[in-house]
């Protein structure tokens, strides 16, 4: 088989091969790394990405996109170590189909954690009469699952430090909550002290004060997603343009960057310290960007080369930050 292009940095905390998930994944070795934390294509035909298509059909072949996640789902499970946990993030819609693949691969179904959201927009056409399609997108759902353990949890977490959740390191809160399966983030058109009408945060604390705090995960902001992508031509967003939105310029254009707070709670929530990460889908980098932050070792794949460049200058930019200590908590 041909070389595979590896890039990283001289902090050596990260390392992100330019290639195809399956064609990577098979090369590398058996029981390898600590801990799977990855947002796989949806199979929503997402922007017309091709992607984010399966079977030439998106949705129409539901089937081929449950076929595809159990190839990737077991060749994680060859390279888990005993116990080892695999988040991955899901739409709605075919949740149902990630979750069949991942357990079909030979995972076991832990649990699942409810990301939920105010912004975003119905991905269906504007009919007559102010019908449409579908409802706006106000959660996305994250499978937990982990590779069956040698013996008991106590002896598979001697042996290889993985098995159990790190759950002391991701209590929430001045209280130390233990940590729940619901992470909430404010609307996009909040302000610091006053959120908008249909913000979740602000709806959960009406029913009780300071109720969100328990959950909360801030939004990913423009400055979170560009940072490090200084030297990155501008580009035009086509998932925000048309008649209510004008063409946005920007130089991360990943149409699905997840909150580095986020990322940080669920890789330091499933990954012993020091630990190996793998994110077979890398994206713009996010879970590499959470794993050099909380101290923990990154290995990406990413077949898009319009991604590795976003991925490669963010990781370079918080590794940085990362090895000078300068990262708040």
């Amino acid at each position: 088989m041909s070389k595979l292009t590896v890039y990283y940095d001289d902090t050596e905390q990260w390392r992100l091969i330019e290639a195809d998930a399956l064609l990577a994944l098979a090369k590398l070795p058996d029981a390898c790394v600590d801990a799977v934390v990855c947002d796989p294509p949806y199979s929503l035909a997402l922007g017309g990405e091709a992607w984010d298509r399966f079977g030439g059909g998106g949705l129409a072949a539901p089937e081929a996109f449950e076929r595809w996640t159990a190839k990737w789902a077991a060749e994680c499970l060859r390279l888990l170590k005993p116990g080892g946990h695999l988040l991955a993030f899901g739409a709605p819609r075919t949740f149902h189909r990630l979750v069949a693949g991942i357990e079909d691969a030979g995972l076991q179904v832990r649990d699942q954690v409810l990301w939920v959201y105010a912004q975003g927009l119905p991905k269906s056409a504007r009919l007559p009469g102010g019908r449409g399609s579908l409802l706006k997108p106000a959660y996305e759902p994250v499978l937990l699952a982990r590779k069956p353990l040698q013996g008991r949890t106590i002896d598979n977490a001697r042996r290889y430090g993985t098995g159990a959740l790190n759950i002391d390191a991701t209590r929430i809160g001045e209280a130390r909550y233990w940590p729940a399966h619901l992470a909430l983030s404010h609307a996009q058109d909040c302000q610091d002290g006053a959120c908008v009408r249909d913000c979740p945060v602000r709806s959960l604390d009406r029913q009780r004060e300071n109720l969100s705090r328990l959950f909360f995960c801030a939004k990913a902001t423009r400055a979170e997603r560009e940072a490090g992508c200084g030297q990155l031509p501008l580009r035009s967003v086509p998932l925000y343009t048309g008649k209510r939105h004008s063409p946005r310029l920007v130089r991360n254009l990943h149409p699905t960057v997840k909150p580095v707070s986020l990322m940080r709670w669920l890789v330091k929530l499933v990954t012993p310290p020091g630990g190996l990460v793998l994110d077979p889908f890398t994206g713009s980098g996010s879970t590499g960007i959470a794993a050099v932050i909380e101290d923990r070792i990154f290995l990406g794949l990413e077949r898009e080369p319009r991604y590795v460049d976003i991925a490669c200058a963010r990781l370079t930019h918080w590794a940085a930050i990362a090895a000078q200590e300068e990262v708040l908590p």
